[in-house]
């Protein structure tokens, strides 16, 4: 009953982070998704990801907007080698 409230509320908070970032940079959220999917895509080819704690933001400071990506790697006995 819990993990249901939690994975609702986390699915929430990715919703409205979405929005904030469309309004932050006129990318839609399925740009977004897509932008996220693509960049896991890449990173595979060279790390092994947790994908359950993946975040990806944009962050505005005064005129200067960045993409932050907070992505984290499985351990490195896990990794392989390509």
């Amino acid at each position: 009953m819990f993990r249901r409230k939690q994975k609702s509320a986390s699915s929430a908070k990715d919703r409205l982070q979405f929005v904030l970032i469309h309004d932050r940079t006129n990318l839609t959220p399925e740009q977004m998704n897509r932008l996220k999917d693509e960049l896991l895509a890449v990173l595979a080819k060279y790390v092994s990801i947790d994908g359950q704690g993946v975040n990806i933001s944009v962050e505005q400071d005064g005129r200067e907007q960045r993409l932050l990506a907070d992505i984290p790697l499985k351990p490195a006995e896990t990794l392989r080698r390509r």
